[in-house]
């Protein structure tokens, strides 16, 4: 077996291209390692985890067992991931997915890992090792045979003939030949997984599904490839058994090479979720409105103070942070963390985002409110009582509460969008005093959210720093994007947070954690939507373009992005980061009513 890919340096984050089932997710390198994989769900522990340890992390090695070159690419509009591999002696191609063939209907069927090799050229010597570490990556778990299966801790794994067991590095091995024309197939089988009757016709209805997906697309404009590509990842994100959505679909990807902000994202935040509806929405796909709404309606419970902002997505899953201490990290970027302490925090934005992108389902999309209201109108309430609070904030800091400016806006968007929905639907609640609440907020921001010293809005009333999170502003509709306070703070931002046309969430902020980041990808797409609605297009589109320009070979961003090198940094593919895209896309070419 080639052994590189641990003498090596270990494979980059952006290295990596990303398939799923719509219940959890892989990373493949450009090399043919499956180097991450969680199941049956996000938020299950690790089997394969290199990324996170390249000694004892595990893989799902497949490539030539001479010297190559090799590349990859989506199959245009899917997330089925091509491989090719060039030798001396022939060309091959590994196509990898997991088969999301519908059972009925239209809705994925979360199904296998598939792995199909074609032979394109010549007569080429191939090699697979499957190096599983379950329990995040805490076993060496015991091998059964029969035949062209072998099963593991509640796994199987089918291919193309017999297996055998290398003893010295504890995994699978099986060795073949291709020639051009012939191809094979390798299926990874875990609970909960369908295992497809045939791999082949299951690669051709999983194209099929993505293609017709990505066809509704209604973005027209100029970086429509960026976009589906966007929309496509984010609808790996959404679990169809839920209709939760999470973050990302790794823990533990530094934000700094070598710091300690590593966290785990394998949740789902209902601020980052309502996001991702909304981004969906915008780029014209409604079928998960509904699904995301139940979920809210049967798992979000309003308490008091601290009500919880992220959720497991498996009954199995908990959010409880620890740290797994036999793993290096990425890079030696330790510790490597499981769950998440936010989960205990008080963030006031999140009822904003709710019932935002509930208003805009209903106004733009058609959704009926009625059902979901009686679910929705504690949270409101909950608004008016503990809008005044110090928090956490959007960005989840560690080091003490205060009053955030964008948290302060968002529990006035919160209530600006139940009094709009309330009178346009004729619902239920208190309007009166929402709109005396909501307007005294504004007030309140105004006066203490602005410093005039700085010529900016400032992250918190108890400091005057400059915070990204405040050129949502304008985009959430609670100041003009050509007001001339927003237009000093896009100027005071621009010249303090932005570096190599990337934008910082802070800099010397009170968090709490030691280190530093890199920039922030969703924080440089709000700098491009403020831009655009202070009426500074040209300028918005040139750093669009220079953003687009830093994506990884396949399309994708993390969560951010060293401006000095452009390496990506944190967790991979980020929600976060594909919303933003999206977003910045259309604000600056809006379809045409």
């Amino acid at each position: 077996m080639n052994t590189t890919d641990l003498a090596g340096p270990p494979p980059s984050i952006a290295d990596h291209g990303l398939i799923g089932n719509c219940r959890t997710a892989a990373l493949v390198s450009s090399r043919g390692a499956i180097n991450w994989l969680c199941a049956p769900h996000f938020d299950s522990p690790f089997l394969f985890a290199r990324l996170l340890d390249r000694h004892v992390g595990g893989a799902w090695e497949l490539q030539p067992t001479m010297a190559f070159r090799s590349s990859h690419a989506y199959v245009p509009d899917t997330n089925v991931l091509e491989t090719t591999y060039v030798t001396d002696t022939g060309t091959v191609r590994t196509l990898d997915f997991m088969d999301v063939t519908p059972r009925q209907g239209s809705v994925p069927a979360p199904g296998a890992v598939v792995r199909i090799v074609e032979g394109l050229a010549g007569d080429v010597g191939m090699v697979t090792q499957c190096t599983p570490r379950p329990e995040h990556a805490s076993v060496r778990p015991h091998f059964s045979m029969q035949g062209r299966q072998a099963g593991f801790s509640g796994f199987r794994l089918w291919g193309p003939g017999a297996w055998t067991v290398d003893d010295e590095r504890h995994a699978l091995e099986l060795r073949f030949r291709l020639t051009a024309g012939q191809r094979v197939s390798f299926v990874l089988e875990g609970p909960g997984m369908e295992v497809p009757a045939d791999p082949f016709q299951a690669l051709q209805g999983t194209i099929d599904l993505w293609t017709r997906w990505a066809a509704r697309c209604t973005y027209q404009g100029p970086y429509r490839s960026a976009v589906v590509r966007s929309v496509l990842t984010l609808k790996l994100l959404h679990d169809t058994d839920t209709g939760s959505i999470v973050a990302a679909p790794t823990t533990s990807l530094p934000e700094e090479i070598g710091g300690v902000r590593n966290w785990d994202y394998r949740f789902c935040w209902i601020r980052d979720a309502s996001f991702t509806l909304d981004a969906l929405m915008q780029a014209g796909y409604m079928d998960e409105v509904s699904a995301f709404f139940e979920w809210i309606v049967r798992t979000v419970k309003v308490e008091s103070p601290e009500m919880q902002v992220l959720y497991p997505i498996s009954p199995e899953g908990s959010t409880e942070e620890r740290i797994l201490h036999h793993l290096e990290g990425y890079r030696r970027s330790a510790p490597v963390r499981i769950g998440n302490a936010a989960s205990r925090q008080l963030q006031l934005d999140v009822p904003g985002e709710v019932l935002d992108a509930l208003d805009f389902a209903c106004t733009s999309g058609g959704y009926d409110p009625q059902y979901v209201w009686p679910h929705v109108l504690p949270l409101v309430e909950w608004v008016c009582t503990h809008w005044h609070l110090p928090e956490n904030g959007i960005w989840e800091v560690r080091g003490g509460r205060r009053k955030f400016v964008y948290g302060k806006v968002m529990c006035w968007v919160a209530l600006d969008r139940a009094v709009q929905l309330a009178t346009r639907h004729g619902l239920e609640g208190d309007v009166p005093r929402w709109r005396k609440v909501r307007d005294h907020i504004k007030e309140e921001v105004l006066t203490q959210g602005w410093s005039s010293r700085l010529n900016s809005f400032v992250q918190s009333y108890e400091d005057e720093r400059l915070d990204a999170a405040n050129l949502m502003l304008p985009i959430v509709g609670f100041i003009p994007g050509d007001d001339p306070r927003m237009l000093a703070t896009i100027d005071a931002i621009r010249a303090k947070l932005v570096e190599h046309d990337l934008c910082y969430r802070y800099l010397d902020a009170p968090d709490g954690i030691d280190g530093g980041e890199g920039s922030f990808v969703l924080c440089t797409c709000w700098l491009i939507d403020a831009l655009v609605l202070a009426g500074r297009k040209e300028e918005a589109r040139t750093l669009f373009e220079r953003l687009l320009a830093r994506a990884t070979t396949l399309g994708l961003f993390a969560e951010e992005i060293d401006p000095a090198t452009g390496e990506h940094l944190g967790n991979f593919p980020q929600a976060f980061s594909h919303i933003g895209l999206v977003n910045a896309a259309i604000a600056l070419d809006p379809p045409q009513v």
